[in-house]
C-alpha cells in the first residue's frame, strides 16, 4: 500500500520563512536552511519550498537560499516561485530540487506544463493551484491568490494533467492559514478528476485534520501544512503515530 506523505512547506519571502492566514498578513518565522534541516531530521516525507513573491515581482527564484536548503536535507524537494521557462526549471533543478512546482508562469503559458514534461519527465512537474469559491464555482487565482483568471478548477487540473503535470498540490485560499481543516469538498473534487497524485494544502490545524483527510478522501496522496509546523502546534513524529493508529499508512 503505498504510503501517505506529510509535507511542511517553506514560505520563503527575502530570504526568510513567512507565514500568514488567506495569503495575507504574512509574519517572519525562521530561517529556512534551520527549518528545513529540522523537518528532514524529524520524518518529513518531503519539503516544499516557495519563493512566494518572485511572480508577482517578477523575478527569478532566489538560488543561494534554494542550494543551501538542498544541501541541507536528505528528503525529496519541491521548489516553485517565479517559475516561467523551461530554463528556470533547469536553474532549479541545478541547484539540488528533484521536482518543480508551476503555477503562475502555466496561467500564463500554458505550454509550459508539456515543454517542461517533455524535457524533464511528468513526475518532475508539479502544478500548484491557488483555487477559492467564487459564485458557486471553484476558480483558479494567481499572484498569490490576489488575481481571479477566471479559469474553473476542474477544467484547468485536467488541462495540466493531460500536458504532463505528474503531482498537484491544490491549495485552497478559503482555508489557507485558518486552521479549521483541509478543504474536503473542493479536494474531493479534484482528486476524482485526475489520476496523479494530489496533495492537500491549505487548513491543517491539528493531528486531527490530517487524520479526516485521509479517512474521507483515501484518494488524496499528501497533506501539506506550514504554520502548525513552524510553530511547534504539531510535530511530525507524533502526527504519523497518531495516523498509523488509525490503520493510514505511513512511513515511520
Amino acid at each position: 500500500m503505498i504510503t501517505k506523505r506529510i509535507i511542511p512547506c517553506l514560505d520563503v519571502r527575502d530570504g526568510r520563512v513567512v507565514k500568514g492566514a488567506n495569503f495575507q498578513g504574512l509574519r517572519d518565522v525562521d530561517s529556512p536552511v534551520s527549518l528545513a534541516r529540522r523537518y528532514s531530521e524529524s520524518g518529513a516525507d518531503e519539503l516544499v519550498f516557495y519563493d512566494i513573491t518572485a511572480s508577482s515581482e517578477g523575478r527569478a527564484l532566489f538560488t543561494d537560499i534554494l542550494t543551501e536548503v538542498a544541501s541541507t536535507i536528505f528528503i525529496p524537494l519541491t521548489v516553485g516561485g517565479g517559475i516561467r521557462t523551461v530554463a528556470d526549471f533547469d536553474r532549479v533543478l541545478k541547484c539540488g530540487a528533484d521536482k518543480v512546482s508551476v503555477n503562475s508562469g502555466a496561467l500564463d503559458d500554458p505550454d509550459l506544463i508539456e515543454a517542461a514534461a517533455k524535457r524533464y519527465g511528468d513526475q518532475c512537474v508539479v502544478l500548484s493551484v491557488d483555487a477559492k469559491r467564487v459564485g458557486g464555482q471553484f476558480r483558479v487565482f494567481a499572484k498569490g491568490g490576489r488575481a481571479d483568471t477566471g479559469r474553473e478548477l476542474l477544467d484547468w487540473v485536467r488541462y495540466g494533467v493531460d500536458h504532463g503535470a505528474g503531482e498537484i498540490v491544490l491549495n485552497s485560499i478559503d482555508t489557507d492559514g485558518v486552521k479549521s481543516g483541509f478543504d474536503l469538498e473542493m479536494l474531493r473534487a479534484v482528486s476524482e478528476a485526475v489520476g496523479v497524485p494530489v496533495i492537500a494544502s491549505g487548513g491543517a490545524g491539528g493531528a486531527a485534520d490530517f487524520v479526516t483527510l485521509f479517512e474521507t478522501l483515501p484518494r488524496v496522496d499528501a497533506g501539506l501544512a506550514a504554520s502548525i509546523f513552524h510553530f511547534g502546534e504539531v510535530s511530525i513524529p507524533d502526527l504519523k503515530r497518531q495516523l498509523a493508529q488509525r490503520q493510514i499508512p505511513v512511513r515511520l
